[in-house]
């Protein structure tokens, strides 16, 4: 039964929103999505952001949207977003694009010198380098899904963040557009390269995609774990057991970006794999504290964002450009980044400031 007021924040019901409002996170997500993929690190200078958009933004977006709308249809949370990103990873790199097969990817970007180090972690018999299925695969986790969706779902009202945007109709319209967007990568020279990978590779990466789908699909994602919320009732010892600050987290996924490349060959992914690992462990460990919350999602998904736009400075795009364009590019991603990520902290906490405003805070006295 209701205890007080409406917060003051509170949207309508997505189904008496306006279109324009309902499609407005929708139109974000399939604009930031490419950009994070392939603008965010450095990889194009600015002149050519507005072609990735248009030629990568139906698959990149189209892929965020489909992934994020169910699980919030599922009412699943981050662990089925997680896992469903990774299998669009490897479907990515493995049947649409298939760069993590085809060795001859790079070789006309100024990214043929990294060869070397990707051939020195073979897979034998499937002949694709798990160096680059880390880095890819990784990518596309962090910077194509889920730094876009944590900061959509930021900016929208409490209400809004964690309810379903589309209904089946509007689904269907999205998974079109993805797939029609992949078909154009597959059949185009800059995108799949008139590469075909073998059909062990093709089924290896298929096999990979369906195991990663059915996880990400457990039941058991979809459980709410009760979370202690008053640390009063257990005494002083649930101070221990609070979340940390959310920069913590942004450490950590910091610490696993630089750690997964301190040494080549072998002895680096498997050190990339445990960092990888320990701090996805750590991170769920953490969520389940009292005192986790929106920031803490917020600061986990964009980390790696933020990281790879301080070291965009850094590498060179994909094809020659002018200097000058080259740095316009790196400077747009600092800007446009800090807007996003800084925009989104400071909106997430614009309702406890309304509520403090309206005097409905618990710091507010009866007149």
């Amino acid at each position: 039964m209701p205890t007080g007021p409406e917060p003051v924040t509170a949207d309508p019901p997505a189904a008496r929103l306006p279109l324009r409002r309902r499609l407005l996170p929708v139109i974000a997500l399939l604009l930031l999505a490419p950009w994070a993929a392939e603008c965010s690190w450095g990889g194009f200078a600015i002149d050519d952001f507005l072609p990735v958009l248009i030629f990568l933004g139906p698959m990149y977006g189209g892929a965020a949207i489909l992934i994020r709308e169910t699980a919030r249809h599922l009412g699943a949370g981050w662990p089925t977003m997680v896992l469903l990103a990774a299998a669009f990873g490897v479907l990515q790199a493995g049947l649409v694009d298939q760069s993590l097969f085809n060795p001859d990817y790079l070789d006309d970007t100024q990214y043929a010198d990294t060869r070397a180090a990707a051939e020195a972690t073979l897979v034998p018999g499937l002949e694709f380098s798990l160096r680059q299925a880390f880095d890819y695969v990784g990518n596309h986790i962090l910077l194509t899904i889920c730094a876009p969706i944590v900061l959509i779902e930021s900016f929208l009202a409490p209400g809004r963040r964690l309810r379903p945007w589309l209904s089946r109709p509007g689904l269907v319209v999205v998974a079109v557009v993805y797939l029609l967007g992949s078909l154009l990568v597959f059949t185009s020279s800059e995108g799949r390269k008139n590469f075909l990978a073998s059909p062990l590779q093709l089924a290896f990466a298929g096999t990979v995609i369906i195991v990663l789908i059915g996880a990400a699909l457990l039941p058991s994602w979809r459980k709410p774990r009760p979370r202690p919320t008053d640390p009063s009732s257990v005494g002083a010892t649930r101070r221990s057991r609070r979340a940390p600050h959310p920069l913590w987290v942004g450490l950590l996924v910091v610490v696993v970006r630089f750690g997964a490349d301190l040494t080549p060959g072998w002895p680096g992914v498997a050190i990339a794999l445990t960092l990888a690992a320990a701090a996805g462990g750590l991170i769920a460990y953490w969520s389940s504290r009292s005192g986790w919350g929106e920031r803490h999602v917020l600061v986990a998904g964009t980390a790696g964002l933020v990281t790879a736009a301080a070291f965009a400075y850094l590498v060179p795009p994909y094809s020659p450009a002018s200097p000058a364009a080259a740095l316009a590019g790196d400077i747009a991603v600092s800007v446009v980044t800090v807007a996003l990520v800084g925009g989104a902290w400071w909106r997430l906490a614009a309702p406890h400031r309304t509520v403090i405003r309206a005097g409905r805070g618990p710091q507010s006295r009866p007149g």
